[in-house]
């Protein structure tokens, strides 16, 4: 499998090997749910709490006696069909919505959410952006000159989640350089995950030897992982 690699004006500056277990991965629907749907809920935040009956203060009194007044019978004021009272299954933020995660399954979830990408042509390698000041002029420049490939106009008309930026070894300058770009964000290759993956239009991987070794150190750790057990 080979790649065309582009520099910073767009242009064809060469081609790079491309691993099989990492771009070659057959998509699992039912691994890439639970992955997704763990990583959703582990990054889920616990603001949302409600007081049930034994919560809202006052209420300790019964309102009337129980026989005789010819109303419903009542204990509490703060009862949930009382206003000003509980609420009844409302959202607690005592809940625990942590999901376990296994670093194979983690694995294998990204390296399909990449050979998806790649298949449908929405991974794109530069071999450096050659941004050695914070200019985010620079890097519009190369967001802009990336566009004119044929199938990659949307990294500029897109408004959101255009396109992730993997820097395999970027500097602060290349970070705050892409910044100021509202639809675009950068992150080191080393933190892809399936979620960010899926949910931007085209991933760009910034010099593709360090990325791709990086990538294939972490799928030889989950390949001999499996080995291991099967012994």
């Amino acid at each position: 499998m080979e790649a065309t690699v582009y520099n910073a004006q767009g242009k064809k500056s060469g081609s790079v090997a491309l691993p099989e277990g990492v771009f070659g991965v057959k998509w699992n629907n039912a691994l890439m749910h639970q992955v997704v749907v763990s990583m959703q809920s582990n990054a889920r935040p616990y603001v949302a709490h409600t007081k049930t009956r034994g919560d809202v203060r006052g209420g300790g009194r019964k309102p009337w006696q129980q026989k005789g007044t010819g109303r419903a019978r009542h204990g509490s004021i703060r009862s949930p069909i009382w206003r000003g009272g509980g609420v009844t299954h409302g959202p607690s933020n005592e809940k625990n919505y942590m999901r376990t995660i296994p670093k194979k399954m983690r694995a294998k979830a990204l390296f399909m959410a990449l050979s998806r990408k790649f298949k449908d042509g929405e991974v794109v390698f530069v071999d450096s952006f050659g941004i050695t000041a914070p200019k985010t002029v620079l890097a519009k420049k190369s967001l802009d000159a990336l566009a004119a490939v044929s199938g990659l106009e949307k990294i500029t008309s897109k408004r959101r989640n255009a396109a992730l930026i993997a820097l395999s070894d970027g500097t602060e300058a290349t970070k705050k350089s892409f910044r100021n770009i509202g639809n675009v964000a950068c992150v080191p290759v080393r933190d892809l995950n399936p979620v960010s993956v899926l949910g931007s239009s085209f991933i760009i991987i910034e010099n593709p030897d360090a990325g791709l070794a990086i990538l294939e150190n972490r799928a030889s750790k989950k390949k001999a992982g499996s080995v291991t057990k099967q012994k």
